[in-house]
């Protein structure tokens, strides 16, 4: 009687995943080393003319520093923060309400549908939306001087640091609140319900219940959110780059690292480009890293008990 040949099924998952790592080599890795290599070159044009490539070394990381690199950078962590505070408060507030079993809110899911729509929405469509809106002539200056008679003048925002910060800040706070809010009351409702009615029945008050139970099992999902918003922050382009017309507002106080990124690419300067991904990166794998450091820490801690 012959054996019967037996297909070995072993090696199969690596044909599985093998699309993602080709993908991931194709799009990500040598576009990333590249992109290092790049920034070690001087290669720009001036006019018809293209200088290079010649081998520089770390030259266009030292012209970066020398530029305003920081500032930029200080702008864009400035306008993220003024943004995420509010969207992190509004949306964990809303997650525990969606989630709250006794409150028993109808209409669910049409509230969580309108909160995820802005979501939906282009950044560049917000942004023009918010041009006309705050423009001097637009309906925010109509209601605060024609109708309401608050200001004698037309209020020029986008001509002023803060307004064209905070309007940067509102746009991005109103734009993903809806998407972090769905993030955080996933992360919720894989809390075991019996924690929370036991932390009820032991006396303790909504705000205990918050503190003591959610958000220290909400912490993985929480740092998530933190971090992704982080690096989502630092790749700010599209928001100030419409709003301000390109130029970066008021003495370039609403210019991101990414909006300075794309001046020197526009202008074919290919090394210094490359030396501000390289520093973009850079910081974003820093701020990242310390993030979770922080903010796992006790988690971690607690979890090793």
């Amino acid at each position: 009687m012959k054996n019967k040949s037996k297909m070995n099924y072993d090696n199969w998952g690596y044909f599985f995943i093998a699309p993602f790592f080709i993908v991931y080599l194709i799009f990500s890795l040598i576009p990333l080393l590249s992109t290092f290599y790049n920034s070690l070159f001087e290669n720009y044009r001036v006019g018809i003319n293209t200088v290079g490539p010649n081998f520089i070394g770390l030259q266009n990381f030292v012209s970066v520093f020398k530029a305003d690199i920081l500032k930029y950078t200080g702008n864009t962590l400035l306008m993220w923060i003024l943004g995420f505070i509010p969207q992190i408060l509004l949306s964990l507030l809303l997650s525990v309400l969606f989630t709250n079993t006794e409150l028993k809110i109808k209409f669910q899911q049409f509230f969580k549908t309108i909160i995820y729509m802005p979501n939906l929405i282009m950044a560049s469509a917000f942004a023009m939306l918010f041009f006309t809106l705050f423009s001097p002539d637009g309906p925010i200056n109509i209601l605060l001087c024609d109708t309401l008679h608050i200001f004698s003048t037309r209020v020029r925002f986008l001509d002023t640091i803060n307004g064209t910060r905070i309007l940067v800040a509102i746009m991005n706070f109103l734009m993903w609140y809806g998407n972090t809010t769905i993030l955080l009351m996933a992360g919720i409702m894989g809390i075991d319900a019996s924690l929370f009615e036991a932390a009820r029945i032991d006396g303790a008050s909504p705000v205990q219940v918050f503190f003591k139970v959610t958000m220290p099992l909400l912490m993985p999902i929480f740092v998530y959110v933190l971090i992704t918003s982080l690096i989502g922050g630092i790749q700010m382009f599209d928001v100030p780059q419409i709003l301000t017309q390109g130029k970066g507002g008021v003495n370039r106080t609403a210019t991101t690292i990414i909006m300075y990124l794309n001046n020197n690419l526009a202008s074919k300067n290919y090394g210094i480009g490359g030396a501000i991904s390289v520093l973009t990166f850079a910081v974003t794998g820093v701020l990242s890293a310390i993030v979770y450091k922080f903010t796992m820490a006790k988690y971690t801690a607690k979890e090793a008990r």
